[in-house]
């Protein structure tokens, strides 16, 4: 199955290129900025400099990672948003927390839709629940009991408000009953280490931050927000054993500024497919439970619309803002 999805993905990536106009064969002549609007260390980074040097290789110019962290990631997509559409500055952001931004804040400086142009989706990966291995929680329903009776004690941890991370824990939250305070953190990287260092109870990680904390003893996984359990992690239960229906994960996604050539984000799009069919990449998604989505460009841009208006939905009932 794998198999043909690999070859679905490089066979449409070669009909996409032998296609594009002689301008866009042309491109890149100078090397590229890649925006990373998190901070190194969580699935988003990772997979980020995996594809950019892998992208490298395949463009013949230096695809150059750029941090850029802040206010839940919209601080380096505003950067994005803002730049010369001219496919020299390109952006790896996680979907959800893109299309969360859209309703979550009160004035956002660039429009998730129209100012931002979806490329591909090279990376789709679970969170997984997390906790530190000293505080002896083995299971999510020891979890549940842990936090309810130390109520306005207990504490999650998040990659910033309104992130991904932040909201599953918020539907966590609100399927089991338990009201823990919210510590958000500046991305996956510095949420990661705060409860390694048992700053904070519990955290929905993206799963690459989380891996080498697991496999050392450090952090406990108590599930994995699949709808079933992970080749990477048999053992781990998914969290819809216990809650039913509870599905999240980490798509990362790559963009352009808005009014960037079509004809360049046509090629850019098929370099990213056969970017994702080449052994070292596929072998850097499958470290992170990962596999790239084999959506069209235009099916990507759907997918990016259903996510603003779907995770529209899930603010608005929570009541969350921030100005």
């Amino acid at each position: 199955m794998k198999a043909m999805q690999a070859a679905r993905l490089l066979l449409t990536a070669i009909c996409v290129s032998m296609s594009l106009p002689a301008h866009a064969q042309d491109y890149p002549s100078r090397p590229i900025r890649l925006i990373i609007p998190w901070p190194p260390g969580g699935i988003t980074d990772v997979i980020a400099r995996g594809l950019g040097a892998t992208l490298s290789e395949s463009l013949g110019q230096q695809v150059i990672p750029d941090n850029r962290p802040g206010a839940a990631g919209t601080l380096g997509v505003g950067i994005a948003a803002k730049a010369n559409p001219d496919g020299y500055t390109l952006l790896m952001s996680d979907v959800p927390s893109h299309a969360i931004s859209a309703s979550l804040y009160k004035r956002l400086p660039y429009d998730p839709l129209k100012d931002i142009e979806p490329i591909a989706l090279p990376s789709r990966s679970p969170l997984v629940l997390v906790v530190n291995a000293k505080l002896g929680v083995k299971t999510i329903q020891q979890l549940i009991d842990h936090a309810k009776a130390r109520s306005g004690q207990f504490s999650f941890a998040s990659s910033g408000p309104g992130s991904i991370t932040h909201l599953t824990a918020e539907r966590f939250i609100r399927d089991t009953g338990i009201k823990p305070l919210h510590v958000p953190y500046k991305g996956g990287g510095p949420a990661t280490a705060a409860i390694v260092s048992g700053e904070a109870g519990m955290y929905f990680a993206c799963i690459s931050a989380a891996i080498p904390h697991i496999k050392s003893g450090r952090l406990t996984l108590l599930g994995i927000t699949s709808p079933k359990r992970s080749p990477l992690f048999p053992d781990a239960p998914a969290v819809a054993e216990a809650i039913p229906k509870f599905e999240m994960g980490c798509n990362t996604g790559f963009f352009a500024p808005g009014g960037t050539p079509k004809a360049i984000v046509a090629r850019l799009h098929a370099e990213v497919m056969k970017a994702v069919a080449q052994p070292r990449m596929k072998d850097l998604l499958a470290a992170n439970a990962a596999e790239a989505a084999p959506y069209t460009q235009a099916e990507f841009k759907r997918h990016v619309a259903n996510e603003v208006r779907d995770w529209g939905t899930v603010v608005r009932s929570a009541g969350l803002k921030v100005d």
